[in-house]
């Protein structure tokens, strides 16, 4: 399912607890899973014109630093 850590270079992983662990995950489907904090109730009220949430999907937040570091991986990706 899942194929590797994005934006780790290398590092070894910050969490070593298994829980508040925000990443991006690249799966063996070339599309990307974000692990993160659940704030849909939260925000689906606060979106601008346009974007909508359905039951089935989440608004997740991750740290600007996970993001950072998985952008070249992301671009990488073929």
């Amino acid at each position: 399912m899942f194929v590797r850590r994005l934006g780790q270079n290398g590092r070894r992983a910050k969490c070593s607890t298994g829980a508040h662990c925000p990443q991006i995950l690249e799966m063996t489907d070339g599309d990307f899973a974000i692990v993160g904090l659940d704030i849909k109730k939260e925000a689906a009220g606060a979106l601008p014109p346009g974007p909508g949430v359905s039951p089935s999907e989440g608004i997740v937040k991750i740290p600007r630093d996970v993001m950072v570091a998985a952008m070249a991986d992301i671009l990488a990706v073929t």
